[in-house]
């Protein structure tokens, strides 16, 4: 018993690191996109749940945004209905809509709700439409180029939520919403997530990605960029530091801190339990953007 205590000390030791972020972020808003090649590692998925419900448990109030690209595809594929990309962007059809909204709102949505239920968490799935959450209007891709029922959103309703999470329960959003005249549209989950942060002003907006954080060389893992501030965004993406599909993800970032979101976080989601070590610990485990702190540290 005696060799073994000093693994459980130091289990000990980070339970009590973790109470001051515990106890500052009790009763805060915080929401989480779910999405990339990890939702599709069965372990990592439980890592996920496992990581939200002690959020929950410990006071936190989680809201989680998911993707579900392949997933579509999958099904697409099964049902024979041919997929066309425009400059890297599915044409989302009004078949494929159909198809998208089904697997978002139905197949995953639910699957993520079942499993918080398992841990004794209440959760409820919803998608923009329901309560009118997501408003959008028809996005066109690169040089005007109609790539279907796909949507870009114009306005959060946050009466459904703000009633979820009064009511205790966990929001899991499908990323779906529609126009004026009622028509479903397909909307990345990125967006979804950072719009809701956005107009809730989140604590934090975290996006659990396949990528540990930003880096100041791509090739070389020991130059993530742990804490990033604001001012320092622009420039980095000027001098290609920042690039791809990194860029949309730290200006939305940078405009939701402007409107009232507290951090920005950037994990590899592919890490057993890396919201909990972001959140709880000290180090953390990816990069973090807020408006004060220094650019590297």
């Amino acid at each position: 018993m005696i060799e073994n205590m000093g693994k459980y000390i130091e289990k000990a030791n980070t339970l009590v690191e973790a109470l001051p972020y515990i106890r500052e972020f009790r009763k805060k808003i915080v929401v989480i996109k779910y999405g990339g090649s990890f939702m599709y590692d069965q372990n990592i998925k439980q890592s996920v749940i496992d990581d939200v419900a002690l959020m929950k448990l410990v006071g936190l109030r989680p809201i989680m945004v998911h993707g579900g690209g392949k997933d579509i595809s999958a099904m697409l594929s099964r049902l024979d209905v041919e997929t066309e990309f425009v400059d890297g962007l599915r044409v989302t059809d009004a078949e494929t809509v159909k198809v998208a909204e089904m697997v978002l709102s139905g197949k995953i949505n639910k699957e993520i709700v079942a499993l918080l239920q398992e841990k004794g968490i209440g959760a409820v799935g919803v998608s923009g439409k329901d309560g009118g959450m997501l408003r959008v209007k028809k996005k066109y891709g690169k040089d005007g180029a109609d790539i279907g029922f796909v949507g870009e959103i114009i306005r959060v309703k946050t009466d459904l939520l703000n009633t979820l999470i009064k009511g205790d329960y966990v929001p899991v959003i499908a990323p779906v919403g529609c126009d004026s005249a009622g028509r479903s549209y397909n909307i990345n989950a990125d967006h979804v997530a950072y719009a809701v942060a956005k107009a809730l002003e989140a604590e934090k907006l975290v996006y659990l990605t396949d990528t540990d954080g930003v880096y100041m060389d791509s090739h070389d893992p020991d130059s993530i960029i742990r804490r990033l501030s604001i001012k320092d965004v622009r420039p980095l993406i000027d001098d290609g530091i920042i690039s791809g599909g990194m860029i949309p993800k730290v200006e939305n970032a940078v405009d939701a801190l402007q409107s009232g979101v507290n951090s920005v976080h950037i994990l590899d989601g592919r890490v057993e339990h890396s919201l909990l070590l972001e959140l709880f610990t000290d180090a953390g485990c990816g990069t973090m953007i807020k408006d004060t702190l220094p650019a590297y540290g």
